[in-house]
């Protein structure tokens, strides 16, 4: 058996039973957070503020920053975009700070902070994530999102392939039912993952809102190398 164990943890409420301050954890929620915020940095964003609340979010825009703020996918009236990685435009971003408040992705993140290193995982820097974890030596936890504390497809089918990736170093390991569940779940969906997507509430909520556009992009690997930590409370490259 390996050295490093991996974990996944399915819903943010569920993250005090597998909070390991050693692990390396990485936080993902595909459908949008972790990709766009992942697409910001690609685009020569400087740093990004997470933050929990739509207040705390509405005081950093009243102090001057431009601020990414929605709720279940709708964008807010003081906010200057949404959470669309394509809001997270050259233009728009490269240079600046922004102030992010999501649905579910950044109390995810503040969640996170008590381990040894907190990632954000997306498709778009699955590979270069993969080997940053394997070099690091360290356990792994990967925290799902979700959707308002529940289980979600999209970020746990993530999980699944970032945990056969980083199984293929024999150092380390999983005898965790949810990293093996969430495994089998995205070695079902892989060879069909747009028609897989159909099952995921998400998809529906997005496209009922017409904002399911970035289901394909939010599903490409490998788009970039950078790697957004976690940092004193502000998200910054690697």
């Amino acid at each position: 058996m390996g050295k490093y164990k991996i974990e996944v943890c399915y819903s943010p409420a569920l993250f005090p039973f597998y909070e390991n301050r050693e692990a390396v954890v990485v936080v993902t929620d595909i459908l949008r957070a972790s990709s766009a915020i992942v697409t910001a940095f690609m685009n020569g964003v400087e740093r990004i503020i997470p933050v929990g609340t739509l207040e705390e979010a509405r005081a950093y825009k009243e102090k001057g920053y431009m601020v990414a703020a929605e709720r279940d996918g709708i964008v807010r009236d003081f906010a200057d975009f949404g959470n669309s990685p394509y809001n997270f435009s050259p233009d728009r971003v490269h240079g600046n700070q922004i102030v992010y408040s999501t649905t579910n992705g950044t109390n995810a993140i503040h969640l996170a902070s008590s381990g040894s290193q907190v990632l954000i995982g997306a498709y778009l820097n699955i590979s270069a994530l993969a080997g940053h974890i394997i070099s690091s030596e360290k356990d792994l936890l990967i925290l799902c999102a979700g959707w308002k504390n529940r289980f979600n497809l999209e970020d746990t089918l993530f999980a699944g392939a970032l945990s056969r990736m980083v199984l293929e170093d024999e150092r380390f390991y999983t005898i965790c039912d949810a990293a093996l569940g969430a495994i089998d779940l995205y070695d079902l969906a892989q060879g069909d993952m747009m028609g897989y997507m159909e099952k995921v509430a998400q998809r529906h909520r997005l496209r009922k809102n017409n904002l399911d556009d970035v289901i394909g992009y939010c599903h490409e690997s490998d788009l970039t190398d950078l790697i957004p930590v976690l940092k004193d409370g502000h998200l910054v490259r690697l």
